[in-house]
């Protein structure tokens, strides 16, 4: 098991050469069956700006808005 790099009382270890060596920028690459997939949808004008008043990540609420519609029908 890997120890730790916060410690009983919050504090943060120091990072050593070894961790850098290790360490990759970003996310794990997720297995193909479970990557979200790139398309191009035409949405009216008024739904597109109603999801984008929410602020960042708009997207992803529309995503989950048609997750809920598909469980609901």
């Amino acid at each position: 098991m890997n120890k730790p790099l916060i410690d009983d009382n919050g504090e943060a270890a120091e990072l050593g050469e070894a961790f850098f060596k290790k360490a990759r920028r970003g996310r794990p690459v997720l297995p193909e069956d479970s990557r979200k997939q790139r398309v191009t949808l035409f949405l009216d004008p008024d739904l597109i700006e109603y999801f984008k008043r929410g602020g960042k990540g708009w997207q992803t609420r529309i995503n989950a808005a048609l997750k809920e519609y598909r469980g609901e029908h």
